[in-house]
């Protein structure tokens, strides 16, 4: 769907400006992002981004993510907040806290720390 990995950013954006974007209050959750980006012959990142009625459990927010950078059919890096556990992110077997802002700050960070994890390999 998008021309390379930040293409994404731009949409993320689209979706989430007050023009285009209208919640109704029946309403579950909104796509917002789903993608996966090649990112070369051995990896690739896969993006989920909701964005939710209520925040969920551990978060403060109305949005729900995953986004992962896979090498090799390993996951290296993940950014999720999953129920009860709130925002965090893992880099191998670490987890550690992550402070969510806003979904395009969200993309950056990751896109950042998939940067640095290629730079380090």
């Amino acid at each position: 769907m998008f021309a390379n990995k930040r293409d994404g950013d731009h949409v993320l954006a689209y979706l989430t400006t007050r023009e285009s974007v209208g919640m109704i209050a029946s309403m579950k959750a909104t796509l917002l992002l789903k993608e996966r980006f090649v990112v070369d012959a051995d990896s690739y990142a896969a993006a989920l981004v909701w964005q939710v009625p209520q925040a969920v459990p551990g978060s403060a927010h109305r949005y729900t993510y995953s986004l992962a950078y896979i090498v090799r059919s390993v996951c290296v890096l993940r950014y999720d907040n999953e129920r009860g556990k709130g925002d965090h992110k893992h880099r191998g077997d670490i987890e550690m806290p992550y402070v969510f802002t806003t979904p395009e700050r969200l993309l950056a960070d990751f896109w950042a720390d998939v940067d640095h994890w290629r730079a380090s390999t």
